[in-house]
């Protein structure tokens, strides 16, 4: 047999994560990891004007206030989103600084990322 040296596919991220920002990515994750809480962020980014408020968002969903209301305080306290009180009613907006962090994970790299060659035993031809 003879070994060959091949290229192998060029990593998913840039460098590995430090245990901090493992972590913080992992919350963040979690949080997103529910189909209610996901179609809740697609919903505040994709409102006209950045915001929506929560009147708007209820009506979505075949579920109670206080259940929504639980899925946007865990998107909240994750720092996926922020709110503000106008009157009744509560107004939230995507923090993009935060929501960015899960988009630069899975972003691809725009130059290859530096990587080792591997060696194979390749069987004869």
């Amino acid at each position: 047999m003879t070994a060959a040296t091949i290229q192998c596919c060029a990593p998913i991220a840039r460098e590995s994560l430090s245990e901090s920002d493992a972590v913080e990515l992992a919350t963040l994750l979690k949080a997103v990891a529910d189909p209610v809480r996901l179609r809740l962020l697609s919903m505040i980014g994709s409102h006209v004007g950045g915001e929506a408020c929560v009147c708007d968002l209820t009506d979505a969903f075949d579920l109670t206030a206080p259940t929504i209301s639980h899925h946007l305080k865990v998107l909240r306290s994750a720092g996926l989103i922020d709110g503000e009180r106008r009157g009744t009613w509560v107004y939230y907006r995507i923090l993009p600084e935060t929501v960015n962090k899960l988009g630069a994970l899975f972003a691809p790299l725009t130059e290859p990322a530096p990587h080792r060659p591997v060696e194979l035993e390749l069987p004869p031809v």
